[in-house]
């Protein structure tokens, strides 16, 4: 039988009117002895109704009662209480450490406590175990008053982004203590004493003058044995796979790397495509059978992690996605050697280490919603890509598709490629990485959502905040998008709550990254319109930076649909386009698919790879200097990539400009063609 020993959520003061930006606080109960958090000793009680007094820094100097109810239950007149179970858990709490003011924290000093976080932020505490004295609206109930939850994207929205009691409530809930003003930064604080409860009430005592009691919180708790429950708490979820279940800063980032790559070092290759603004480099894991080496007919597949700093899950996933195919690979697991020996994989766990850096040294609870997500030229790289999408459309509009302007593979736009082009290092990296490998499929994790989006990002209407805008191949992002959620058990997970506002689940976990909110310059465009490769954005989990102890389980919940997405490249056809004299490949030869505007080309060797869903298709390859062959290619629902190979023939034309470069005479049957050609155009 298990009760929670609880770290206390936090309350946080809302600015300005009823509706003011909500605070982020978080209230912890540390084990004993766990009292190494920068501050002074605090005042346990305030005067009541006295406005907090602003710092220099911004902070709120609000001393705030804090008190935990040992009783199973309290009866208030007119009023609920704000309990965490039904039953309500056995509650402990440790001793009280001061937070630091916003601003004073040191970067380089982590904040850790004894105890992690219940779950408010990650959804494990229900809506149901969520109470308060009052609320202004059901999209300011006490559902709402979750660390970094979000409001919806416009005024007005059915849900908001905190908890906020009523204005005549003279006594809401929530008991406090110090909070500040910076509606981004968490506040840490713990118990001074442990103790044992049934459950917890927060009771504001003073806010900002002419706001609300809002609250965004967290809590922070280590079980303990509770004889006198009833209920039998289940076991703790967690992973049975040996993998090093933490999160790794650059240091402890490269040595795992590179004590994977000592463990497997015939499937494993590292290496860096660039570096970031201050120098860290950006390194990746390569996972093949032969590391180092493009096989001919073998497609390359990627995951990117990391583009903001703060979303940590992705960061972690990756690392622990090469532990556990290097261990499984020794193990001799068929369906990760059959991985290892039909593609190769890349991995990138990091592609923001700058900002990884600044939300790492914050901690887990500690680093809000929006620290550590841009770089450190404060660039939002998922913005930073060139907008081939305007562009394209424009061209469309004006009849020049696919006959004057091709329909893949744009080229940069010529304000891009400026020495003072606003792009970031990290971006021209990941550019140059794209253009040097034939990637076919890739994914990029993200966090702080439940849901998978695929491109279009950015919507055909300008200045549109939201519009459905499908590419041509909407099928096949769709698809992708399905597998991938429909393999993730957290997306899976029938009574789970939406995150924030949106309910993804009503569509199956997957959206239009237009039709959810407008991206230029997305990562997930770019690779549609200027490579092969087709790539779509996993939002992993409601918790941008989960605590260590959540990382099992959401390994456990991403681990198949890693797999499983990695294996879709088997779907649609592949093949080789050669010379018909000398049998070589043809590069740049273009794969046309009748009825989907979109092309892609073969690699260096001939090689190409076009997904498509099951269906029969007219496919064209064709070359500069070849006479053009089209061909049924048909796709089953059968395991694939279906073989669709070609055989192009040069034009009279380029067979005579090759003669003519080498030196040798034209021979009669080529003269004879080429007369004919000539008294035809007569």
């Amino acid at each position: 039988m298990w009760g929670l020993l609880l770290a206390l959520a936090a309350f946080a003061p809302a600015v300005g009117p009823a509706l003011g930006a909500p605070r982020n606080s978080v209230l912890g109960l540390a084990q004993p002895g766990t009292t190494k958090v920068p501050g002074s000793t605090p005042a346990l009680h305030s005067s009541p109704a006295q406005p907090p007094a602003e710092t220099a820094n911004g902070t709120s100097e609000q001393h705030v009662r804090i008190r935990v109810i040992k009783k199973k239950k309290v009866i208030m007149k007119k009023r609920k209480k704000l309990t965490l179970t039904r039953p309500t858990p056995l509650v402990t709490a440790g001793p009280l450490v001061t937070p630091t003011p916003a601003g004073t924290l040191d970067p380089a000093e982590k904040q850790e406590t004894g105890c992690p976080p219940l779950g408010l932020e990650s959804l494990r505490v229900s809506d149901s175990r969520l109470e308060a004295s009052s609320s202004q609206s059901f999209g300011l109930g006490p559902h709402r008053g979750r660390l970094n939850i979000q409001s919806g994207l416009e005024d007005g929205d059915l849900y908001d982004g905190a908890w906020c009691a009523e204005e005549q409530d003279a006594d809401p809930w929530f008991q406090v203590f110090p909070a500040n003003s910076d509606p981004e930064t968490p506040v840490l604080n713990l118990l001074p004493e442990p103790q044992v409860a049934r459950f917890i009430r927060l009771l504001p005592q003073t806010w900002l003058q002419g706001g609300a009691p809002c609250l965004r919180a967290e809590i922070l708790a280590c079980p303990v044995s509770d004889p006198n429950d009833l209920f039998l708490e289940a076991p703790a979820s967690g992973s049975s796979d040996p993998l090093d279940f933490q999160h790794h800063n650059y240091k402890a980032m490269r040595k795992l790397m590179k004590q994977v790559q000592e463990q497997c070092p015939n499937i494993t290759r590292i290496y860096s495509i660039g570096k970031s603004y201050q120098g860290l480099k950006l390194y990746v894991m390569e996972m093949s059978d032969k590391p180092g080496e493009h096989e001919l007919g073998e497609p390359e597949v990627r995951y990117v992690a990391g583009m903001h700093g703060n979303e940590a899950l992705g960061r972690e996933l990756l690392l622990l996605l090469m532990q556990f195919l290097c261990h499984e690979f020794l193990r001799g697991n068929p369906r990760v050697t059959r991985l290892l020996s039909e593609m190769r994989i890349h991995l990138l766990p990091s592609m923001n280490p700058d900002g990884y850096e600044i939300a790492y040294h914050r901690g887990s609870e500690l680093v809000g919603w929006a620290e550590g997500r841009w770089n450190n030229q404060s660039i939002d790289l998922n913005h930073n890509f060139a907008d081939l999408n305007t562009p394209l459309w424009e061209a469309q509009d004006d009849g020049k598709v696919p006959h004057i302007v091709p329909n893949h593979h744009l080229p940069l736009p010529t304000y891009y490629t400026l020495p003072n082009a606003t792009v970031a290092p990290e971006t021209r990296a990941v550019i140059k990485w794209m253009k040097r490998i034939p990637f076919v499929l890739s994914a990029n994790l993200h966090g702080g959502e439940l849901v998978v989006s695929y491109p279009f990002d950015m919507t055909r209407t300008p200045w549109a905040a939201r519009e459905l805008t499908p590419t041509p191949d909407d099928a096949v992002f769709r698809w992708l998008s399905t597998v991938y959620a429909g393999s993730n058990l957290a997306m899976q997970d029938t009574s789970r709550r939406p995150c924030h506002s949106q309910d993804f689940s009503v569509h199956g976990n997957i959206i239009n990254g237009a039709d959810w909110h407008t991206v230029p310059g997305s990562m997930n465009d770019f690779s549609y319109l200027h490579t092969n490769c087709f790539e779509v954005t996993v939002e992993l989990s409601c918790d941008k930076f989960p605590h260590e102890n959540e990382l099992p389980q959401e390994w456990e919940n991403n681990k198949d649909a890693l797999l499983t997405y990695l294996e879709q490249v088997r779907m649609g056809i592949a093949g080789v386009v050669r010379d018909k004299d000398t049998e070589l490949g043809i590069a740049d030869a273009v794969i046309a698919v009748d009825g989907i505007n979109h092309d892609v080309t073969t690699a260096w060797g001939g090689d190409y790879w076009r997904l498509l869903t099951p269906g029969d298709y007219m496919v064209t390859a064709s070359a500069e200097g070849y006479h053009s062959v089209t061909r049924n290619c048909r796709v089953t629902f059968e395991e694939g990539p279906f073989p669709c190979n070609f055989v192009l023939t040069k034009t009279p034309k380029q067979r005579l400009r090759e003669l003519l470069a080498a030196g040798a005479k034209v021979p009669p049957d080529l003269r004879r063609r080429l007369e004919r050609l000539r008294g035809q155009k007569d």
